[in-house]
């Protein structure tokens, strides 16, 4: 079995322990503002679980004026109600995601 990852990493001709050093970044396509580096993604996980506020979410929301990505952190879910959807907002802040801390499954 060859050691070549069978993705974009091949495209790279790198083995698949280089996989990690390759940039990714979320978010990134049309449907979205701009690309959100994974690094920083996980960083905003890791500061949510670390928190003795009992965090369970976190909100990636869009910020139109400052043209940037927060992390807002939430006790609930209910929390995320809070934002207009990205796609169909008309204020300053919008819910782009929302992710459980712990599962890191995207639930909004």
């Amino acid at each position: 079995m060859s050691d070549l990852f069978e993705g974009p990493a091949l495209m790279h001709n790198l083995p698949i322990n280089n996989i990690n050093h390759l940039p990714f970044n979320m978010f990134d396509g049309s449907s979205f503002p701009q690309p959100l580096e994974e690094d920083i993604f996980e960083l905003w996980l890791e500061k949510g679980r670390e928190s003795k506020i009992g965090y369970h979410y976190l909100l990636v929301v869009w910020d139109a004026f400052d043209e940037v990505y927060l992390p807002v952190y939430a006790e609930k879910r209910e929390t995320m109600h809070e934002y207009e959807p990205y796609q169909s907002s008309t204020g300053r802040e919008s819910l782009v995601a929302a992710y459980n801390l712990y599962s890191e499954s995207r639930v909004g």
